[in-house]
């Protein structure tokens, strides 16, 4: 999907969500615990030089002020340490419910100091766009996670991990497993959850995505590390019904640094 400003990407996946609001928002608040939040997360893809400092100009002075302004407090930009496609930006916008994720847009859009904040991004010529294209997704809350759980201000890494899985029957069983055990074992072991979702909107569906934070790298080899070698771990995941085969068709991850201005 693609989109040559802010106005019109921060809801590119409201686009597709406006014209079935009813069911989509009907299919999750038909839910248990409907007051789950909501994530959009967005990939910006860039090119590196000056695209790369427009891009954190925008987001720092005009874009996150703005939806702090529009009622989200905490707006997360991360850049890849490791992964593909990169200068790639990921931005992680929280919402306390759907209404909010629909209103935003329209907020952000009425807010004059973000129009002035953002003119050199907004009003790029299409022969010097503002990025290369931009993709987002809409995920829901776990249960067990049903809000967003922000570290501590400090030097950290974030790992942001997708599983595809076979079938929305599979899906929702991978989604059990993690609720039902597998996150307790995760805090144990000191892989310390910021969110866990399920993509409503988005590609490569059915899949769910949750991201860790870390100290650094070497923290995060030693938690890995210790919790492929939890007992309780290695019981949960041969159990039938629960392997990695039934439930599981692509694992993807990227290793990403929050900027100096993310609130997350």
């Amino acid at each position: 999907m693609k989109r040559r400003d802010f106005v019109k990407s921060s809801l590119a996946v409201a686009g597709a969500a406006a014209v079935s609001s009813t069911s989509v928002l009907g299919a999750a608040e038909s839910r248990p615990n409907a007051g789950r939040e909501f994530y959009e997360l967005r990939l910006y893809h860039l090119r590196r030089g000056p695209m790369q400092k427009r891009f954190d100009d925008y987001f720092r002075d005009a874009a996150i002020p703005a939806l702090n302004r529009a009622g989200i407090p905490k707006v997360g930009v991360f850049g890849v340490v490791v992964g593909p496609d990169n200068p790639t930006m990921y931005v992680l916008i929280p919402h306390a419910s759907m209404e909010s994720f629909a209103a935003a847009h329209e907020r952000v859009q009425a807010d004059a100091a973000y129009q002035k904040a953002g003119a050199e991004f907004l009003n790029v010529p299409p022969t010097d766009p503002a990025y290369i294209r931009v993709e987002s997704s809409l995920l829901r809350a776990f249960t067990t996670i049903p809000k967003l759980e922000v570290p501590a201000a400090k030097p950290r890494i974030f790992e942001l991990r997708t599983y595809e899985n076979p079938s929305k029957r599979t899906n929702l069983k991978k989604i059990e497993m993690f609720d039902q055990g597998e996150i307790a074992i995760f805090r144990r072991t000191g892989l310390t959850p910021v969110f866990f979702g399920e993509t409503i909107i988005g590609t490569k569906m059915p899949n769910l995505t949750y991201m860790l934070v870390f100290d650094d790298m070497v923290a995060r080899e030693k938690c890995w590390d210790t919790f492929r070698a939890d007992p309780e771990w290695k019981k949960l995941s041969t159990t039938p019904g629960f392997t990695d085969p039934e439930l599981v068709t692509d694992i993807s991850n990227v290793i990403l640094r929050p900027t100096p201005y993310s609130q997350i």
